[in-house]
């Protein structure tokens, strides 16, 4: 009996010391590591607001998608361009590399962490992006030829990676299915009970919570072949050949991105940028994503009540008769508005928000799934709809919204309302993307 009290003495000090930092108040979990959200690089902030979304013009389509109506949207971050080829070729680079160091990891161990910091052994390890890759070593040269392209495959003999094998596996949580009410824990049964589809179609009961993460591996270099494949009898051999990897394009748009590669990349630079914090002990950040449509179309309109274009006018041109987007003008004429393809990010002032090209040069995928009448069922608040198509889904289920219009596009297309749409597995040499992050706090 002593020992008993005497335990739930020390029990009852302890207690009590425990809450003497808050002096028996409710004062919250202390020692918290503070956070500071700064500006992400190349990205603009875009308030909370609320818009009218939808139509402002006519609908010469008579396609009655764009029913306008009142919605909310949160702060977000938006890039201020479009994802330029020298961005999107640094996630092909860290793929290619990432490769390497595995196929090198093989047979040299600086190039994999096989422990952590306690000395327990991780399984699978790590790369090591600390090793210094010597692509000139002939050691390394002997080990790496397999991802090049082998003697026959080459272009004058120029030695050059296999783009085929430049496949990025990644993963994301579904969400949508994990907050089903029938597939949440049951606390009185100890278990789950629904069952979920993973990222092949199939049904697959929920054993724990490994059943919500989906894993995916996607080639990530983009279809250079749309040039001429979007085209019959023009001539854009040179832009196949030249666009993605020449320094003269760098500060273009990407094109030839799929909705499924640029959701990917998404994927990638959250990691990137959060493995960095990680490393040197800081919080995590929101992820990077493709943005709805809602959210696009009000970063589009720059604050604007009711403009038609981005910049806030009625027209195409401005008082001088200069255009104000890189499009289609007056039937054809191309070169009339600077560019006869795309051109460089930022080659026309930004609008109210300080973003540039939300009209024309190319279109921009968004996250949201393509419905002819998503306006009538869509919340009021940060609306969107989205659909995970698998494999076996009709190619109805695989249509994305795209917006903005492109370099071949009519003026139509460049009206903050227009929507209009593109498979997910589909490249296109008129369509590129641009990235956003959710905001912390309000």
């Amino acid at each position: 009996m002593k020992k008993v009290l005497g335990l739930n003495l020390v029990l009852l000090m302890i207690l009590s010391g425990c809450g003497n930092a808050g002096n028996g108040e409710l004062v919250g979990v202390q020692r918290r590591a503070s956070f500071y959200e700064p500006d992400p690089h190349g990205m603009v902030f875009i308030p909370q607001g609320s818009f009218n979304m939808g139509g402002n013009d006519q609908d010469i389509a008579n396609s009655m998608t764009t029913r306008t109506r009142t919605v909310s949207i949160p702060s977000f971050w938006m890039d201020e361009t479009e994802i330029t080829n020298s961005q999107y070729r640094q996630f092909v680079y860290w793929v290619r590399d990432s490769i390497a160091r595995t196929m090198l990891g093989e047979q040299f161990e600086e190039f994999l962490i096989m422990e952590d910091r306690f000395g327990n052994e991780i399984d699978p390890p790590y790369l090591n992006w600390e090793a210094d890759l010597d692509w000139d070593d002939e050691e390394y040269a002997e080990i790496l030829d397999d991802l090049f392209l082998q003697e026959d495959e080459r272009f004058f003999r120029r030695k050059e990676v296999d783009t085929r094998i430049l496949n990025y596996q990644y993963e994301w949580v579904d969400l949508q299915q994990a907050a089903k009410k029938t597939n949440r824990y049951n606390f009185e049964t100890n278990e789950y009970e629904g069952e979920v589809f993973n990222q092949f179609g199939e049904q697959v009961p929920i054993n724990d919570r490994s059943a919500f993460i989906m894993r995916d591996e996607i080639n990530v270099y983009p279809d250079t072949l749309v040039w001429i494949a979007d085209f019959t009898y023009s001539f854009n051999e040179p832009w196949t050949e030249m666009y993605f990897w020449h320094p003269g394009f760098d500060e273009y748009p990407v094109v030839g991105v799929s909705w499924t590669q640029a959701t990917a990349f998404s994927i990638w630079r959250t990691q990137l940028l959060n493995n960095f914090l990680r490393s040197k002990g800081q919080p995590e950040v929101m992820a990077y994503r493709l943005p709805s449509e809602a959210e696009w179309e009000y970063a589009a309109r720059g604050g604007l009540e009711a403009n038609v274009y981005p910049w806030g006018g009625l027209y195409t041109r401005n008082d001088q008769g200069c255009f104000l987007a890189n499009f289609k003008p007056l039937r054809g004429r191309y070169g009339d508005d600077g560019g006869m393809y795309t051109m460089e990010v930022g080659s026309f002032a930004p609008n109210d928000f300080g973003l540039y090209d939300m009209a024309g040069n190319v279109a921009e995928w968004t996250s949201s799934a393509f419905d002819e009448s998503s306006y009538d069922f869509m919340h009021d608040i940060s609306p969107t709809y989205k659909y995970n198509a698998l494999p076996d889904d009709h190619h109805t289920m695989k249509r994305k919204v795209i917006r903005g219009g492109s370099w071949k596009d009519v003026g139509f297309y460049l009206q903050n309302s227009t929507r209009t749409y593109e498979y997910q597995d589909t490249a296109k040499s008129y369509i590129g993307f641009r990235c956003v992050r959710d905001y912390i706090g309000n």
